[in-house]
């Protein structure tokens, strides 16, 4: 069973929609339908923790926040975990190596939440940056 929703359409949205249906000999509703069927799912809640630390972030100077954008995993961890991630490959990585990689590819990815986190605020404030703005400073 179907689910009805009423939806007024800005008149722009209408008319391609309506445009669309008109050229693929499709009812405007299931093109509609097939576009949201193409809207991604929504993203998994994060962990109390891990929220409250993203949501702090909104506390921070712009300094703090252009550091953490900046921040990155230590050389000597990336060419570990680039070692363990080569030995899982060939299937030669023991347990307590699966569980060493799991711990640093979860750092990883703890960093990169808030590197991207960090640069959404910035970008908020009004910041234009692009890619090699987030590089470390010495490099």
């Amino acid at each position: 069973m179907a689910d009805q929703i009423v939806l007024v359409l800005p008149e722009d949205i209408s008319a391609r929609a309506r445009l669309i249906a008109e050229t693929t000999s499709q009812p405007v509703e299931q093109v509609l339908i097939d576009y949201l069927k193409t809207l991604s799912a929504p993203l998994p809640e994060l962990p109390a923790d891990e929220q409250a630390e993203l949501d702090a972030l909104r506390h921070l100077s712009d300094d703090a926040l252009w550091t953490i954008a900046r921040e990155q995993m230590s050389d000597d961890s990336q060419a570990r975990a680039h070692e363990l991630m080569d030995r899982n490959s060939l299937g030669t990585i023991t347990d307590q190596e699966q569980t060493e990689l799991e711990k640093l590819v979860e750092r990883g990815d703890r960093l990169m939440l808030r590197k991207a986190e960090a640069a959404a605020i910035l970008r908020d404030r009004g910041y234009p940056f692009t890619q090699k703005d987030f590089k470390p400073l010495d490099e």
